[in-house]
C-alpha cells in the first residue's frame, strides 16, 4: 500500500512538515513522487518512518538517527530488541523515581525521616542500569564479571557529595572535550592532558584501585572500537571520541 504526505502524516501522527524535512535531510525520501510532484511512500518508507519514531522517543538527534538507519550492518529485527530493552530499563528506571518521591511524600506527610541513602539510591541504581544496558556485555566480556560487580557496588555506595562531584566532572569531561577539538587543540598537548586526568579522576569513583594505565588506556580503546561509545562522545562534535582515546594513550605512555 502506497500513502501520500498527508495520509501518512495522519498514520504516524506526526505534520506533513516534519516528513517534507525528513525528505530534505536526505532521513526519510519518499519511495517515488509522481508527475505532479507527489511524493509517495510504500511499506519501507513505512517500516522506517517507525524507527526513526522509535529513536525519536528514545531521545537521538536527527542526523545521529540518520546514520543509523543507512549503516549498512542496521538491522531491524535488532534494533527493535534494542528499542524493547530500552523502553523496560527506563520503565524500571521511572518505577524507581516514582517509589522514591512517594516515599519523600509519606515521610513528609507522617513525620517519620526518610534516611539519606534512600533519598538518592533511585539516581545511583538509574545510572547503574543505564551503563549496564549501554556497555555492560562489552566491559564484561573484556574486564570479567566480578571487576564489573565490585565496579558498580562501589557507584552505589557513592555518597551524595560523591555522587554529584562525579556527575559534574563527567559534564566538565564532555564541555571541555568538545571545545579542545573545535579549537584545534593536540591531544598530547595541555589541553588532552587536562581532559585524561579529569577522565582518570572520574572513573575513579567506581574502579577499584589501585589505577593502572594499562586499564584506562584499554577502556579509551574502546570509545573508538565500539559505535555506541563513540556515538556518546560525538554527539555535539564528531572527532570527540578519538580525541579522548589519544589523549588517553598519550596521558599513560608514560606510566606504563
Amino acid at each position: 500500500m502506497e500513502y501520500t504526505i498527508q495520509q501518512l502524516a495522519q498514520l504516524a501522527g506526526v505534520t506533513r512538515r516534519a516528513l517534507r524535512h525528513y525528505d530534505q535531510i536526505g532521513l526519510l525520501k519518499p519511495a517515488h513522487t509522481t508527475q505532479a510532484g507527489w511524493r509517495l511512500y510504500g511499506p519501507a518508507q513505512v517500516d522506517r518512518l517507525q524507527q526513526i519514531l522509535f529513536y525519536r522517543a528514545l531521545g537521538l538527534e536527527l542526523e545521529h538517527i540518520r546514520r543509523l538507519l543507512d549503516d549498512p550492518a542496521f538491522d531491524r529485527r535488532t534494533a527493535l530488541q534494542s528499542h524493547l530493552t530500552e523502553l523496560k530499563d527506563r520503565r524500571g528506571r521511572l518505577d524507581a523515581l516514582i517509589l522514591t518521591v512517594q516515599k519523600t511524600l509519606d515521610a513528609e506527610q507522617g513525620g517519620n525521616r526518610m534516611p539519606d541513602t534512600d533519598k538518592f539510591e533511585c539516581f545511583k541504581q538509574d545510572m547503574i542500569q543505564k551503563n549496564e544496558a549501554q556497555y555492560g556485555p562489552e566491559l564484561r566480556a573484556r574486564y570479567g564479571d566480578a571487576l564489573v560487580d565490585r565496579a558498580n557496588a562501589r557507584l552505589a555506595g557513592l555518597t551524595r557529595e560523591q555522587y554529584d562531584a562525579m556527575t559534574t566532572l563527567e559534564d566538565e569531561i564532555r564541555r571541555d572535550l568538545t571545545a579542545a577539538v573545535l579549537a584545534g587543540d593536540t591531544p598530547d598537548g595541555p589541553a588532552g592532558r587536562m581532559l585524561a586526568e579529569k577522565h582518570r579522576r572520574w572513573l575513579s569513583a567506581s574502579w577499584e584501585q589501585p589505577y593502572t594505565p594499562q586499564a584506562h588506556a584499554a577502556l579509551a580503546a574502546l570509545y573508538t572500537q565500539d559505535k555506541r561509545f563513540t556515538d556518546y562522545y560525538d554527539q555535539a562534535v564528531p572527532g570527540c571520541a578519538a580525541f579522548l582515546r589519544r589523549a588517553v594513550e598519550a596521558y599513560t605512555a608514560p606510566l606504563v
